[in-house]
């Protein structure tokens, strides 16, 4: 695993994760990352949990995702998801601290899979599997879309 040298130019991973406000917003964490994996952290806040007082399904998966997001950016292309599925295992609570670890699978062409096990300490609480596809061009925001 590599971690981001101080004075150094950002590489993808990074430059990224710097622009992601959504996840940067729910306090998730770049802990590590590397070719195809990356590591990240957050903890369930009160916001984040259900009517049953359990974390919301959609953040376990937002925290999955992000870390799927960068083990498959680590190459360099812009390489976005095309599909995912998540199971989830264990219930997590308010307070709980998750960690969420990507791996990469296999790489083909412009595809990819990615898998991301999402823990509590050593307690499996959700896994995931993300499909990735690069991308030709990367579109602006003042294009018009193909």
């Amino acid at each position: 695993m590599t971690t981001q040298v101080p004075g150094t130019t950002p590489g993808p991973v990074e430059t990224m994760f710097a622009a992601d406000e959504a996840s940067r917003g729910l306090g998730i964490e770049l802990l590590e990352h590397g070719e195809g994996t990356a590591v990240l952290r957050m903890t369930v806040s009160s916001s984040q949990v259900n009517g049953h007082r359990i974390a919301h399904g959609g953040f376990l998966f937002l925290l999955a995702d992000t870390a799927f997001a960068c083990a498959c950016n680590s190459h360099g292309p812009v390489t976005v998801a095309a599909g995912a599925d998540i199971d989830f295992v264990a219930p997590a609570y308010e307070g709980d601290v998750l960690v969420a670890t990507a791996r990469e699978r296999v790489r083909f062409g412009r595809s990819g899979v990615y898998d991301v096990s999402v823990v509590r300490g050593d307690e499996v609480i959700a896994e995931f599997r993300g499909r990735s596809r690069t991308l030709r061009t990367l579109r602006t925001e003042h294009e018009e879309p193909q």
